[in-house]
């Protein structure tokens, strides 16, 4: 159909439902341009992977950090580790270390003579202490802030006291040798 040069033409009047959908998308349009513009971060902004993993790893480190000092000072205390001196003739060594790292000693010790061995952790979940002996010990431990004090009397040329977290077990430990006293 050919339309004559010179007439105008008229729009043609939108049924209900046609009308319906042009609004409808006009409003789609609307509000993802609008979504489109907010900056990052912002709650209806894109989202940033990188930036938002940044900002949870540093969220999540200040309050590890934080928790670790916290749990490092309790386990220390309950050791009375946090103040040794050089001057008492008995103390051997101490330690700290994250439950992660879990710790290994190969301390100096006498052999034929007793030591006190005390260790604590603190945080969740479970380790296991071993210490290679002339009987070796292998013993699983709440990490409950409940110091585990034995007595070893060593035999060996070397002793090594590990420690290792069960999975899932975060935290601190703690521990310390003493001299026993005849």
């Amino acid at each position: 159909m050919a339309i004559p040069v010179g007439e105008q033409m008229s729009p043609l009047p939108l049924h209900p439902l046609r009308r319906s959908l042009v609004l409808c998308a006009s409003l789609l349009s609307v509000a993802l341009a609008a979504g489109c513009t907010s900056a990052p971060g912002e709650p209806n902004g894109p989202s940033t992977p990188e930036s938002s993993t940044r900002q949870q790893r540093k969220h999540t480190s200040e309050t590890s950090a934080h928790a670790e000092e916290r749990l490092g000072k309790q386990v220390e205390e309950a050791l009375g580790t946090e103040e040794i001196g050089d001057n008492d003739p008995l103390f051997v060594e101490a330690g700290l270390e994250r439950v992660s790292d879990g710790f290994h000693t190969v301390p100096e010790l006498t052999r034929g003579r007793s030591y006190r061995l005390s260790v604590v952790c603190a945080g969740k979940g479970k380790i296991i202490l071993s210490m290679a002996l002339q009987n070796p010990v292998h013993r699983t431990m709440a990490c409950d802030g409940v110091p585990l004090r034995r007595r070893i009397t060593v035999s060996a040329a070397k002793v090594k006291i590990d420690t290792e977290g069960m999975p899932g077990a975060t935290g601190m430990v703690a521990w310390r040798i003493d001299k026993v006293d005849r």
